[in-house]
């Protein structure tokens, strides 16, 4: 035991928990935790310029490294900033702890406003009464986020109690064994997997979170099932693979007849709801509230990356032979992305980017005409390659999302494609990137408007334009104005041209590429 502030007591407990990255903004109420993280070397602490930056940020950084970082925030209005990236994460099954207080003391059964706030956004919250509670605290969130399904985690830390002094007994972190589904239903699945005449797997982001990409490739290659993905599944399998048939677009018809025509699907670590299709479903994932069971649908519950391994193992011991589905893919595949079909100037601004991207490199894509496009065009060679804002469509994630990916991978390339209507909500961290030499590059393509909604305006509602069409700044100079490079490029040739020379200085680069109003098609 030794004597300490709650202060103290957190930072030592989250370094124990192997916590090497804290997202804050520092505030009142937290000034000796704040203290604290300056006495300790081994947590990198990095101040933003907004408090939802630091949950985007945190998200980011969880989603390409698998590690967890923390997210301090004062009460109040600093973590209702910092709800929409946490409602970000929680729709993406992403890993963050959030440490914020409280304006008053509360009853131990007392909820206070702010963890009214976040049960919604979050898998667990509690409250540390006392510094010697904290490292028990700091456990189970833990305890929280490193089983199940990985979600936020939140606790609440009065300011008295960051102030408070007394006697601490820390706890060693525990190790967690990950589910490795039931048996019975494992055999079960395989026999329906032989048995199929037309498989096919559908890949979620559970893929990738799990880690199993290896084995989801080992299973259909062994099936000659194809694979589709979701947004956040992109990357389960590469682009290049003859297998993939990239993301399971359902308005492009070709594919959804064909998808109409398999007799088996096994989804994997998705939330998609199979109820109504008439196939059998076979659904793998880590939450059981996931899995939607019914009379052709039915669930394994445990670690994706286990079950594939199970399933591969179970499948294999019947040496099926299967013919190659390499021809049929590669003609859908052909007839999707032919680039004659393609629109314009979409089609070569995309083209441009994974020309010059590695293929590790991570693209971020934010609720803007691009980034949606780039969940159909963009090609994906590795998981955690491809991050995009979830279901809830938090415009201006992009930028803040990819700062935290570059922290977490410092050497690979990263990218956000933002427009200029969302960019600006999270354009001061600029400020940050500079600060903290964090070399993302963000491409804002401009058409000085919410692109969407201004067509939807124009198409929908008889050309009744309200609130749309923006005043913008200079691009170029406001990045210039923090410090970073600012370029513009007017077209697809200079877009990959000043993209290669920002991923090769690796310094904090905003690329704007003007744009009119975009056709859309799916």
């Amino acid at each position: 035991m030794a004597v300490m502030s709650g202060g103290q007591a957190l930072i030592k407990s989250l370094y124990r928990e192997d916590v090497r990255v804290v997202f804050g903004v520092p505030g009142a109420g937290q000034y000796e935790a704040i203290d604290a993280l300056y006495e300790e070397p081994g947590i990198r602490y990095i101040a933003t310029r907004h408090e939802q930056a630091t949950s985007y940020m945190a998200d980011g950084y969880a989603r390409v490294s698998g590690e967890i970082a923390a997210v301090l925030v004062v009460p109040g209005p600093g973590l209702l900033n910092a709800l929409a990236g946490m409602a970000t994460a929680y729709a993406v099954s992403s890993p963050m702890l959030v440490v914020t207080g409280t304006h008053r003391r509360h009853s131990p059964d007392e909820a206070s406003d702010e963890l009214t706030w976040l049960r919604p956004l979050t898998k667990w919250t509690a409250r540390a009464p006392s510094p010697a509670d904290i490292p028990s605290v700091v456990r189970e969130a833990f305890g929280q986020l490193k089983t199940g399904r990985p979600r936020p985690v939140a606790i609440e830390i009065s300011p008295q109690v960051f102030a408070a002094r007394e006697d601490v007994q820390f706890i060693e972190p525990t190790s967690y064994i990950h589910p490795g589904g039931d048996p019975t239903m494992i055999k079960r699945a395989a026999s329906a997997l032989l048995e199929a005449r037309k498989p096919v797997i559908w890949a979620g982001g559970g893929v990738i979170r799990a880690g199993a990409a290896e084995p989801l490739q080992a299973l259909a290659e062994l099936l000659q099932a194809p694979v589709v993905t979701t947004r956040q599944g992109k990357g389960s399998v590469s682009d290049r693979h003859p297998l993939c048939l990239g993301l399971a677009e359902l308005r492009y018809a070709p594919l959804r007849r064909w998808l109409e025509e398999r007799d088996v699907i096994l989804a994997v670590g998705t939330s998609r709801d199979f109820s109504a299709y008439s196939q059998q479903v076979i659904q793998v994932d880590i939450d059981d509230a996931q899995i939607r069971r019914g009379e052709r649908i039915y669930g394994i519950v445990g670690d994706a990356r286990l079950v594939l391994e199970s399933l591969y193992e179970a499948v294999l011991a019947a040496a099926p032979a299967r013919p190659s589905m390499a021809a049929e893919v590669q003609a859908i595949n052909a007839a999707r992305f032919d680039p004659a079909s393609q629109l314009q100037p979409q089609w070569d601004l995309m083209q441009a980017i994974r020309c010059v991207m590695p293929d590790d490199g991570i693209l971020v894509q934010d609720m803007t005409q691009m980034g949606y496009y780039s969940r159909n065009y963009f090609p994906v060679y590795a998981p955690g390659t491809y991050l995009t804002g979830s279901s809830h469509g938090t415009l201006g994630c992009a930028y803040p999302l990819a700062l935290g990916a570059k922290v977490a991978q410092p050497d690979k390339a990263v990218v956000a494609l933002c427009g200029d209507g969302g960019f600006l909500y999270n354009s001061q961290e600029l400020a940050t990137a500079m600060k903290y030499g964090i070399n993302a590059v963000v491409i804002v393509f401009n058409d000085n408007a919410y692109g969407n909604v201004l067509r939807a305006q124009i198409e929908q509602f008889g050309g009744h334009i309200i609130g749309t069409q923006l005043h913008n700044p200079d691009f170029v100079q406001l990045a210039e104005a923090y410090g970073a490079r600012g370029v513009l490029a007017r077209d697809a040739i200079q877009l990959e041209s000043a993209l290669s020379e920002a991923l090769a200085i690796e310094a904090p680069t905003l690329v704007e590429v003007p744009v009119g109003m975009m056709e859309r098609e799916y």
